[in-house]
């Protein structure tokens, strides 16, 4: 019955759905960016059953033990085809054939039948003539012990194993209160259960048409972001175009321009170059014309009379010969000028050849500026067929079937809800009454047990080894009496118990080896999948059903595979047959008008590489001739003395020797000559000094500059002429790809997002995950866990409890006798005749006589025999 209801909610599902083949892979392209909200559901996937589930994998290792063979799913399919014909004659060989299969199939099971019915039989005649034996002082019913050697062993013997086997009765019953205490927990469970399950149901329902409204807007989303697109196409599509160029332009520019800026600093190289020479040129005039003035003026010193005198002569004839060192370096005034490289520069500069470049600069960043202006009409066109897309994606999901389906389903989970709901008091009132008669089996055999344990313990504690049979105390007879209690009832009793065991088994076996474990194991599913075998006119009973569409291989394993899954309903039932939707979603349809308006868009770009004149400019400078200027000229002048001598140190030496003539007007005369020899070298020879070391680094400058300048220049127009040929080239595919690349990046969006529709459509809308659920609780939890392991475990414990019944019984009838009080015992008046051991015993009755009014059967005497 759960599993018929389980698959009438599947089936209610998907009545009147749309349809489908083969759905699509259920992983989603890592390229989506979209995700269905998660659904979140109350009902546990699997179900555990805790601590107690160790007794149930004992009964269903003792079930592999009773019946260990596969799943027979030839002979159930061939039971289901039987069980269609209107009549089975029973003696054709196939029917025989398949009885035998059966019963070899069940063996195991009927095994366990015929013996409990054996049991049954057997255990009401044994005790019915056990009873007339009694009656009679027959069987142990005469109240006279014989006495035996090994009597205090046998004693212990069947004390010890009847309560060995009361325990193991004892764990049989614990068995059964547990198994009993389950189902009845369990069922109370049942309402929540099945409450949980319609909640995940009706959030099924309700999610449904929220999971559509969400794939609605994110077509928002995807339009929002292609509009995005379409409003930057000047970054987009131009910088795109920009980037493409930039590589094979920039570069070109770049060193153009650095060629311009050595062209100004060559211009300011020669501009200082020039005004240096100039400057030397007179400063070099004006130090000869003041060493000339200062040597007059110490030679006319020099012919003071004094000179004359030793020791004046001396000194006076050595800086007469040291005047010849006060002379200006001629070669200052010798430099070549620069005023024609200085002109070919100036030449050159004429045209602005950075403008030149920046205009070029200018014109590459222009692109994405002039890439908007020529696309404004083809971006509002692409944003209409856009918007006319967003139109018939609406249109398309409206006509899906879903509030129909669902208002249907609805209708049914609330019917079924109601049916439940109305029979679920009786199904508690019918859990009470087994409840209540497992706790009257259990108590039984508990009551018989207690008697057992009774027995045992008066027994025990109030037997006497020295007191006589005929002389054992109230309690010792008691446990004996106890015992026999234990005795009766279970005559009485446990073949009603075996009849209850063996129908439980039966049932119960039955049910988990031919329901719960291949429902586990789904090849119940495989059974059910069998062609033509639930509807001989249907190939697969499933679409047939749904679809009337038999020959669509839909099986019962794949549809709840698919569920347990959470793959959607449109993926699970091939649904695309009556409604596809990738027809209605055609991507090339959609995308196809996108594209056709990308096609038209035109991008004309008019890129500037400096030009003819620029060209030309380039040409001019590396013909100027500061390349093949003589640096070396200048830079010999530049490491050069203005002066013959460093005038400085002469001052200081003119001054010595004056300070060593006598006081006088020649001492007088020559420190004034020293200090005029000082203010020239401040005021001639240190301006020349900085002048020769600006003349140095103008022409490091020139030097750098005009270092290559025709291979610079030679390259720099070679690379001008591949960016030229580049442009001219290849601007027009350049163009082109990047505006098939926008065009794939606009409409790579709307295939993703179309791609998405279909995938969550096909995978994850109304994904059935709570039907196999609520399948998985009326099979797996329901019938299997809550009803079936209790069951089981119930006659598993009884069972075993039932059966030491028999034992149990035996040894408390062998062990009454030695704990009761008997009417008679054994005399022995001849001691002689007396075993020794005996007679160690004292009174243990073997020589007293006491016939409580009753004859004493035992000779007492050899004589008497």
């Amino acid at each position: 019955m759960a599993l018929v209801l389980g698959s009438l909610l599947l089936l209610g599902l998907c009545r009147n759905s749309f349809s489908g083949g083969q759905p699509s892979s259920t992983d989603a392209p890592k390229a989506w960016n979209y995700e269905l909200p998660a659904t979140n559901y109350e009902t546990q996937d699997s179900h555990k059953a805790g601590p107690i589930g160790i007794l149930f994998e004992l009964v269903h290792i003792f079930l592999y033990v009773v019946q260990p063979r596969d799943f027979p799913e030839d002979t159930l399919r061939k039971v289901i085809q039987k069980a269609r014909e209107s009549k089975i004659d029973y003696e054709k060989p196939e029917t025989v054939i398949l009885g035998l299969k059966i019963f070899y199939y069940e063996a195991g099971i009927i095994l366990c039948c015929v013996l409990g019915l054996l049991f049954i039989i057997l255990m009401p005649l044994v005790g019915y003539f056990f009873c007339m034996c009694r009656c009679c002082n027959k069987c142990g019913g005469e109240m006279h012990q014989r006495q035996k050697e090994n009597g205090p062993f046998l004693r212990k013997c069947f004390a010890i194993s009847l309560l060995v086997i009361c325990i193991i009765i004892s764990i049989g019953i614990f068995y059964g209160f547990v198994a009993n205490h389950q189902v009845r927990t369990r069922i109370k469970r049942s309402q929540k259960l099945a409450d949980s399950n319609f909640k995940d149901l009706r959030t099924l329902l309700n999610e449904t048409p929220e999971q559509i409204k969400y794939i609605l807007a994110q077509y928002n989303t995807t339009k929002d972001k292609a509009f995005t697109d379409l409003n930057s196409i000047n970054s987009v599509l131009g910088g795109g175009i920009l980037d493409r160029l930039r590589p094979n332009v920039i570069p070109v520019l770049d060193e153009i321009k650095s060629m311009a800026t050595a062209i100004k600093e060559t211009k300011e190289a020669l501009e200082n170059m020039n005004s240096t020479l100039k400057s030397l040129h007179q400063q070099s005039t004006q130090l000869s014309s003041s060493l000339t003035s200062v040597k007059t003026s110490l030679r006319a010193s020099l012919n003071d009379p004094l000179c004359s005198v030793r020791p004046s002569s001396e000194t006076c004839n050595s800086i007469r010969l040291s005047l010849s060192q006060l002379n200006s370096n001629p070669e200052l005034r010798q430099l070549p000028p620069v005023d024609a490289e200085l002109d070919n520069v100036n030449k050159v500069l004429r045209t602005d050849l950075d403008g030149l470049v920046q205009q070029g600069y200018q014109s590459l960043n222009d692109i994405p500026d002039r890439v908007q202006r020529q696309t404004t009409t083809v971006v509002a066109g692409i944003k209409r067929v856009l918007n006319s897309i967003g139109s018939d994606i609406d249109n398309v999901t409206q006509r899906l079937p879903i509030q129909d389906i669902l208002s249907e389903f609805s209708l049914y989970v609330n019917n079924t809800e109601s049916y439940i709901h109305r029979n679920l008091p009786t199904l508690e009132e019918y859990d009470s009454y087994w409840w209540l008669g497992g706790l009257v089996i259990c108590s039984l055999l508990t009551l018989i047990v207690i008697f057992y344990y009774l027995g045992l313990l008066c027994g025990v504690c109030g037997y006497d080894r020295h007191a006589t049979p005929t002389t054992r105390g109230c309690v010792s007879n008691t446990g004996g009496v106890f015992l026999m209690v234990g005795v009766g009832l279970s005559f009485l009793f446990c073949w009603i118990l075996m009849i209850i065991v063996v129908l439980t088994f039966v049932f119960g076996a039955n049910v988990e080896k031919l329901i719960c474990e291949p429902y586990t194991s789904k090849e119940l599913f495989r059974v059910l999948d069998t062609p033509y075998l639930l509807n001989e006119d249907w190939e697969y009973y499933l679409s047939g059903k749904l679809f009337n569409k038999s020959k669509m291989k839909l099986t019962f394993e794949q549809v709840y595979s698919d569920c347990k899954k959470n793959r959607g309903t449109y993926g699970t039932l091939h649904l695309q047959n009556s409604f596809n939707i990738s027809e209605r979603l055609n991507i090339n349809e959609h995308t196809g008008s996108i594209s056709s308006e990308l096609e038209s868009l035109q991008v004309n770009l008019n890129i500037f590489l400096l030009g003819a004149a620029g060209r030309k400019n380039l040409e001019d400078f590396a013909a100027c001739g500061i390349d093949r200027m003589n640096y070396d000229s200048y830079l010999a002048q530049t490491g050069k003395s203005p002066a013959g001598v460093n005038l400085l140190s002469f001052a200081y030496d003119l001054e010595a020797k004056a300070n060593s003539l006598p006081p006088g007007n020649l001492r007088n005369s020559l420190k004034r000559d020293a200090q005029t020899i000082k203010t020239i070298h401040q005021q001639r020879v240190l301006p020349i000094e900085q002048s020769l070391s600006t003349l140095y680094q103008s022409v490091k400058i020139l030097q750098r500059t005009g270092n290559g300048l025709l291979e610079r220049v030679t390259r720099i127009l070679a690379s001008l002429d591949f960016a030229q040929n580049f442009i001219t080239n290849n601007t027009s595919s350049v163009i082109i790809e990047e505006t098939k690349k926008y065009g794939r990046t606009i409409i790579g969006y709307f295939e993703h997002y179309l791609q998405w529709i279909e995938f969550s459509i096909s995978e994850k809308v109304a994904s059935c995950k709570p039907v196999a659920t609520a399948l998985d609780t009326a099979v797996d939890v329901f019938l299997c866990s809550y009803i079936i392991d209790p069951l089981n475990l119930f006659w598993f414990g009884i069972g075993k409890a039932t059966v030491f019944l028999l034992p149990a019984l035996i040894f408390a009838v062998k062990l009454a006798k030695y704990y009761r009080r008997m009417d008679s015992e054994d005399v022995y008046d001849d001691v002689e005749t007396i075993p020794m051991k005996n007679m160690e015993n004292g009174n243990n009755g073997y020589h007293k006589d006491h016939v409580y009014g009753i004859h004493n059967p035992v000779m007492t005497s050899p004589s008497q025999h």
